[in-house]
């Protein structure tokens, strides 16, 4: 169904509800008062990409609402779904539209791969986990922990000597974030690190990977402090949120209250840029403190 099918449909759902109100028609039967619902389509959603065009955050419907402009401004604070209203107990069209939209955003977040051209266009040299595929990856999380023995063998070669720092790059379980975020950040870090003097390891790409694998990578890179830009799990409010986890000296085993995390990297909440000149700070505390984690008063 393409998006001038949708609007039509819209269009006809409000059409028949104002019909039903004109003079001369029947009443309902039912005694319970009804309810008032959206006479109108805003207009952000007649725009070109209808059902997603616009922000949560810009849409209210309440209809006569006793205080607009504190509801409006309340809305603009979150990406919650407030001031949807509603046709019944139901969502109306329109809401309903952009829930499953933004649905289908999440879960091709999860399902889809991080593009091989924005592998090869940076650089890095591709590595694997245990897991095997997709289904593989969110059924079993532990094997997402260690490299696969290629890798294993390829990321003792990456770096001639042990590196200060390393920051790699993992898929999690938003491809979207990865491919949104991940340049800008990385490339801000090792700015950060560079102006610092700080010595960072060849950044790599790992597939399939979760969170505690960057404690295999920690002791086979032999780094002071492992970093590792990892997509976050997508909701309804985004699908593209990347988180960057620290740790100094890690190794397998590893409590996860030894990790430092910064987590909403994306547009809506720490742009990528920002975010990275912040880990790189946070690094360079890390490596003046010698902990991280809860250890780490930041």
């Amino acid at each position: 169904m393409n998006e001038n099918q949708l609007k039509s449909i819209i269009e006809e759902v409000i059409r028949e509800h104002q019909l039903s109100k004109e003079p001369g028609r029947e009443e309902s039967h039912s005694s319970a008062p009804v309810q008032p619902v959206m006479t109108e389509i805003p207009e952000t959603i007649k725009e070109k990409d209808s059902v997603t065009g616009y922000r949560i955050e810009d849409y209210l419907v309440v209809p006569d609402p006793e205080n607009k402009e504190a509801y409006a401004n309340y809305k603009k604070s979150t990406p919650a779904r407030v001031g949807i209203w509603r046709a019944g107990p139901r969502y109306t069209t329109p809401t309903y539209l952009r829930f499953r939209a933004d649905h289908a955003v999440a879960q091709d977040a999860v399902f889809t791969d991080v593009c091989d051209e924005l592998i090869e266009a940076n650089g890095w040299q591709k590595l694997q986990t245990l897991v095997a595929d997709k289904d593989e990856y969110l059924t079993r999380p532990d094997l997402g922990r260690k490299l696969d023995e290629e890798s294993v063998e390829a990321l003792r070669k990456l770096n001639a000597t042990p590196p200060t720092v390393q920051v790699y790059v993992a898929d999690g379980l938003s491809s979207t974030a990865i491919e949104t975020n991940a340049v800008d950040a990385l490339k801000t870090i090792e700015m950060g690190l560079k102006n610092q003097g700080i010595q960072m390891g060849v950044p790599f790409f790992l597939k399939y990977g979760r969170v505690p694998s960057m404690d295999q990578v920690s002791e086979l890179t032999g780094a002071q402090v492992t970093a590792v830009l990892i997509g976050e799990r997508p909701g309804l409010a985004t699908g593209e949120s990347m988180s960057c986890y620290m740790i100094y000296q890690g190794k397998v085993g590893n409590p996860e209250s030894s990790r430092t995390v910064i987590s909403n990297i994306h547009q809506s909440g720490t742009p990528a840029v920002e975010a990275g000149a912040h880990i790189a700070e946070i690094i360079q505390k890390i490596l003046h403190e010698k902990k991280s984690g809860v250890d780490l008063k930041l």
